[in-house]
């Protein structure tokens, strides 16, 4: 195993938020650290499901290598998409932080207890925002080692893509 910068890729980042300020502020904050990669939006759970799982339109993108995950989502509850996250083989080893408003001690419970990788309370301003995701890249993307996922059709590795984009 070795870490995703190791292996040259650019970081995904699939980002399951539906408050349109505070996915402009996360996506600002990974330009402002330098963080190189793409960062998918999922507006809704279903959405960020329907990415993971490669459906429709998603069928030929790379597995996110991060997902970033708000609680407090439109029709499906954070914990909820992280439940059918960590339960399916397929996507299971695909880290998720809870990146959130709220940080009520049961939530917190809740998200360690359905296997999320971490929790983090949303920051207020940008500077934050860059601290939080300068510290989320250099754990995930440079000293962490992680398997390569697989392609949920044919078992054999998901390509692996040079181009990076916001």
């Amino acid at each position: 195993m070795t870490t995703i910068t190791e292996r040259g890729q650019f970081p995904q980042v699939l980002l399951v938020e539906d408050n349109h300020g505070d996915a402009t502020l996360t996506k600002l904050a990974f330009r402002k650290a330098g963080v190189p990669g793409s960062i998918t939006i999922a507006e809704t759970g279903e959405i960020g499901l329907s990415i993971l799982r490669r459906e429709g339109q998603y069928a030929g993108i790379r597995h996110p290598d991060l997902v970033l995950l708000d609680l407090n989502l439109p029709h499906m509850h954070g914990l909820t998409f992280l439940k059918l996250v960590k339960g399916d083989p397929h996507t299971a080893g695909i880290p998720v932080i809870v990146l959130t408003s709220s940080s009520t001690e049961s939530e917190v419970t809740a998200s360690y207890a359905g296997q999320a990788s971490g929790f983090i309370t949303k920051p207020f301003n940008l500077d934050d925002y860059e601290d939080v995701v300068s510290n989320i890249a250099a754990y995930w993307f440079k000293l962490v080692q992680t398997p390569t996922l697989k392609d949920t059709n044919d078992n054999v590795p998901v390509a692996k893509s040079a181009t990076s984009g916001r």
